[in-house]
């Protein structure tokens, strides 16, 4: 398995990861309706396809080879000071097997003069909670529209520090 950066050939293979890992995980929260509505909108191509030119950000995926089983996008914000992690997906087959810090360890390389990790996460979601804990994460706030804009989803709030290898 190897972390790169993710091109407009990906963009279907994300979406479907995008699409399993959602409703694997979400149905039981918002149901497969609203979930279908969420990745219809929020993970189109085209909405994918945007992130890949973004400035000051990182769209990068997990590959063996074969297939894709994690993604992950994250952007500077603060003056760079901040990585947001917005994204970090891995296909439930491939939960468990160190995927999603690989994913990780590469977002924060991506940006040297980051010293803090932010993250949104749906408070209902143990498993990516349990994950980012063991990750070092820890909570620090909350919001009433996770995502960008008005999403009406709430999320709590975790962040921990970067620590540079000197």
């Amino acid at each position: 398995m190897f972390v790169r950066t993710a091109g407009s050939g990906d963009l279907e293979a994300i979406r479907s990861l995008l699409v399993e890992t959602w409703h694997d995980t979400y149905d039981a929260i918002y149901g497969p309706a609203r979930v279908t509505e969420i990745t219809d909108e929020w993970h189109s191509i085209a909405a994918l396809t945007a992130r890949l030119d973004k400035p000051h950000s990182e769209f990068l995926v997990a590959d063996d080879g074969e297939a894709i089983s994690g993604m992950a996008f994250a952007a500077a914000i603060d003056d760079g000071k901040t990585v947001m992690l917005r994204q970090l997906y891995v296909r439930p087959a491939f939960q468990g097997r160190g995927v999603g810090g690989m994913l990780l360890d590469e977002v924060e390389s991506c940006f040297p003069d980051a010293n803090t990790v932010r993250l949104e996460v749906e408070e209902a979601n143990e498993k990516a909670i349990a994950f980012y804990l063991a990750q070092g994460f820890a909570h620090t706030g909350s919001t009433a529209n996770c995502g960008s804009g008005q999403s009406g989803i709430p999320a709590l709030i975790y962040e921990r520090p970067i620590v540079w290898a000197d």
